[in-house]
């Protein structure tokens, strides 16, 4: 279930990498590479997990007496998922910021940080340093940070 899930979130990375406009500079390595590279990899790997996971060879806490998977696991899959689908659906609309700081608090919240003002504010700044670094000072078109002109 976990491997479809997985490859499903990689067609629509598939998708996303498809969207990536091409560079007006010209050059042997454009800015679709890298995250082409990425999605291709991951995508190879959700289909042998897929594989491992239809023959009963994926290793699985479950079946571990003395292992037990963490609790709220489909709440920590929400969180995850959940960013990831803000980002994706509300970059284009509204820029940069507040999506990838939706994002950010989701994978922080499937990974237990608590919703409060401290982490609201460190997604914030990491948010608005990645905006900096790679389409402020890098050159890389990642949108406007903020856009409220519908």
């Amino acid at each position: 279930l976990i491997a479809s899930f997985l490859l499903v979130f990689c067609g629509v990375a598939v998708w996303q990498v498809l969207s990536i406009p091409e560079s007006s500079i010209q050059s042997e390595v454009g800015p679709i590479l890298a995250p082409a590279i990425l999605v291709a990899l991951l995508s190879l790997l959700g289909v042998f997990y897929l594989l491992s996971a239809i023959s009963n060879k994926a290793p699985d806490c479950i079946h571990q007496e003395e292992d037990q998977p963490l609790k709220g696991g489909a709440k920590r899959v929400t969180y995850l998922l959940g960013g990831g689908l803000a980002f994706v659906l509300l970059a284009k609309l509204i820029g940069f910021l507040i999506p990838a700081t939706l994002c950010g608090l989701g994978v922080s919240m499937a990974f237990d940080a608590k919703f409060n003002f401290k982490t609201l504010l460190m997604v914030f700044a990491i948010s608005g340093a990645f905006w900096t670094l790679f389409s402020a000072i890098l050159g890389v078109d990642l949108g406007p940070l903020v856009n409220f002109s519908f």
